[in-house]
């Protein structure tokens, strides 16, 4: 065997230890097929006497995830310290310049920085790895950048958060209200205190911007992408949607037509026969669709100590390996900038839910101020029964003809203000497969 490849690992949280145990787990049957011994020298975190269950008097120690980037006896730095900036973006600097190679998980380190880390790595040779950042334990970089690599790739779609996901379909079997799931997802530690970077679309968004770099050969441009979070999805709108043939799922889409990219997450109803709809509770999934080999679909499980650490020891192995290749799949410097298309410009069906008020001619001024909106419609239903104990409003849905997201917002505008609508209407894009 050849030298050992000594790691430092920053971040000794769920997926930090998880890494410490699998690599003592599978330690002898990795450094067989790598063919180096793989050490880890030195940890640190923001509390040192935290009980992991691990030994971590074994290891060097750094309070300073910063210093322990410049130690000259580490190979690898493993940033597992999480956000876009601070620490985590001083420490990657650090090791990258010092002639480390980089595994990081952190998925808005690289949405955000991502093109000038990767030209930092590939001006002193070493990796950049981060396939943890996006899905988990589902090798959704590895399939773009190494199985993928003779496709062009048009589109990239999928579930990208599994605390979304896993809201929706308790909410599709139980009927219970939003707040109610995201309070029980936070006590099984699917969600945060502070839930809004899942719920919000962030998490997804961050994904996002990733793989549409590696897809398409752009440069990763996070504040081009269209959010909006599920906070306004009701167990109604699950009803509806399925009465339409639809099921509700918080969905990262991207697509690239020549040199225009367009980047959006959101909820989007897509048809119950499709894959991403049999994709439930944590659960993530990706479908790439490719110029020669067409869709591929890939599902597993998004997050957590096992699959996340699964996906950084995968790239340290790449690293002891040799694998070094641009962060991107092309180099930084042949990255293009694509002109990103706007939200406004989108085009397709949508699901739209009003609150009716309970009076004859109700539902004939609402679809005439819609037909004056030149909103084409192709089904309706207005359900007969009342919202429980607010008698006076009745859900109307409408599912349109394919129409563009300004012609939609106008219509939103007027209903908003229309004497026969009640409450804010909700706008939902569908997704045709």
């Amino acid at each position: 065997m050849t030298e050992p490849l000594k790691l430092g690992i920053a971040g000794l949280g769920t997926v930090g230890g998880g890494v410490v145990k699998v690599l003592t787990e599978e330690r002898a049957r990795l450094e067989a097929m790598c063919g180096r011994e793989l050490e880890i020298v030195a940890v640190g975190a923001r509390n040192r006497h935290h009980d992991r269950g691990f030994d971590i008097d074994q290891y060097r120690w750094y309070d300073d995830p910063v210093a322990m980037a410049g130690e000259p006896g580490i190979d690898v730095f493993v940033e597992l310290i999480g956000g876009s900036d601070g620490a985590a973006k001083l420490a990657v600097e650090k090791a990258l310049s010092t002639g480390k190679h980089v595994v990081t998980a952190n998925k808005a380190l690289i949405a955000h920085h991502g093109a000038s880390l990767a030209t930092l790595a590939e001006t002193n040779g070493v990796a950049l790895q981060f396939e943890a950042a996006v899905a988990g334990g589902i090798p959704c970089i590895k399939a773009l950048k190494e199985g993928l690599i003779a496709n062009r790739i048009n589109r990239v779609s999928g579930i990208l958060n599994g605390t979304c996901n896993y809201i929706l379909t308790v909410m599709e079997g139980s009927g219970r209200e939003y707040e109610d799931v995201l309070a029980d997802a936070q006590k099984l530690g699917y969600a945060e205190a502070d839930p809004t970077f899942d719920v919000g679309g962030i998490d997804a968004a961050h994904k996002l911007t990733i793989l549409a770099s590696i897809a398409f050969g752009t440069m990763p441009d996070y504040d081009q992408v269209y959010i909006e979070g599920l906070e306004k999805i009701t167990p109604l709108d699950i009803r509806l949607a399925d009465d339409f043939g639809y099921k509700i799922r918080l969905l990262g889409i991207a697509r690239r037509n020549g040199n225009e990219v367009e980047l959006r997450v959101h909820p989007t109803l897509v048809g119950k026969s499709s894959a991403l709809a049999a994709v439930t509770g944590v659960f993530n999934a990706v479908e790439f669709e490719g110029n020669h080999v067409g869709p591929v679909f890939i599902e597993g499980r998004g997050a957590g100590e096992g699959p996340t650490a699964s996906a950084v020891i995968a790239d340290v192995i790449d690293v002891a390996r040799g694998n070094i290749g641009a962060p991107f799949g092309l180099p930084a410097s042949h990255l293009d900038g694509a002109d990103f298309k706007s939200i406004e410009d989108h085009s397709g069906a949508y699901y739209l839910r009003v609150h009716a008020v309970d009076r004859a001619g109700s539902m004939a001024e609402i679809t005439k101020a819609l037909a004056e909106a030149e909103v084409s419609i192709e089904r309706i239903v207005q359900r007969k029964d009342p919202i429980p104990e607010e008698d006076n409003r009745l859900p109307v849905v409408f599912i349109t003809h394919d129409t563009d997201e300004q012609t939609m917002q106008r219509a939103m505008a007027l209903l908003a203000q229309h004497k026969d609508v009640v409450d804010e209407p909700l706008l939902v894009r569908i997704e045709q497969d």
